[in-house]
């Protein structure tokens, strides 16, 4: 039983409530592997997704887990929206409420706008990213990736690479594999490590080879030059030269070792082209797989907890 509210967060959750979402997905992954329909479980309800930043596959992702449950899924353009006419945070919690959604998946630039709507709506919310906080769905569908490839989900060392000042998905990943009992190594230089980091559950270096050294997995992250307003790398050259993900570099590693990035990739710049599509190491369409899957689990442990 899932006996939360909202997903807003990994933060919050306990090992067993992972392990709930993670169990559920693995039914849906195994029955959308296999060609088997599943039960409108979301049949009567409905979902409506509000990206205030631009995202293609979460979106889609979201939008195909709640249609394939049965649910009416209705995407907010919010580009467009009141919002760019002055209405406030507040002001469309209440519009929303009196359309009376079950389910409300929210992705926003700032951190807490999340929260800040749940606390005020008569629905259950999803995160579905919100500034630098958390990503939780991301990091529940890497936990069912990287459980399924690894066969547990517990006393791995997973190095963490790139970009983790700005990474949602870098904080929501080190509280979820550090629940779960994982050693996890942030790898990057130093002008993108987050604010505190010293006081982080994990340990952290600017050596590529001392941080891939015996990972089980290895997980790149995205440069979000779109997040940065100085200059955080010498160029994209210089980053790739040091940081970016090549098969010399991957060496370094467990010879079993996965590859992972959330997406989208800067080939060239944080991984190697060829060795990101090699199916033998990565798993980056997997991932996409597993997002679908989990969003499925997630909304139905959701509207589960809300009717009973």
């Amino acid at each position: 039983m899932f006996a939360h509210p909202h997903l807003l967060g990994i933060e919050g959750l306990g090992p067993l409530d992972i392990t709930a979402i993670l169990d559920r997905a693995e039914t849906y992954a195994e029955a959308a592997r296999a060609g088997t329909p599943p039960e409108p479980v979301l049949k009567g309800m409905t979902q409506i997704n509000m990206f205030f930043e631009n995202s293609t596959r979460t979106q889609a992702s979201f939008e195909i887990a709640g249609k394939r449950l049965g649910a009416d899924v209705m995407n907010m353009a919010m580009q467009a929206s009141s919002i760019k006419k002055g209405e406030t945070l507040i002001d469309t919690a209440l519009t929303l409420n009196a359309m009376h959604p079950d389910l409300l998946v929210v992705r926003h630039p700032h951190s807490g706008a999340v929260n800040l709507l749940a606390s005020k709506v008569n629905c259950a919310v999803l995160n579905a990213g919100d500034g630098r906080h958390e990503h939780p769905t991301q990091a529940l569908l890497d936990a069912l990736t990287i459980r399924r490839r690894k066969g547990r989900l517990h006393r791995l060392t997973v190095a963490i690479c790139g970009d983790i000042a700005h990474s949602r998905v870098a904080r929501s990943n080190m509280i979820l594999l550090g629940l779960m009992e994982n050693r996890v190594r942030l790898v990057g230089p130093r002008t993108l490590m987050p604010a505190g980091v010293d006081h982080m559950v994990a340990e952290m270096t600017d050596d590529m080879k001392e941080g891939l050294k015996d990972a089980d997995v290895v997980m790149m992250l995205r440069l979000q030059k779109e997040r940065m307003d100085g200059g955080f790398i010498p160029s994209e050259r210089e980053y790739y030269h040091r940081f970016g993900l090549d098969a010399e570099k991957l060496s370094y590693a467990k010879p079993d070792a996965i590859v992972m990035h959330p997406g989208p990739m800067n080939r060239g710049v944080e991984i190697d082209g060829v060795l990101a599509d090699d199916i033998n190491v990565s798993v980056i369409q997997e991932q996409v797989e597993m997002g679908v899957a989990v969003r499925m689990a997630a909304m139905e442990l959701l509207a589960q907890a809300r009717k009973g």
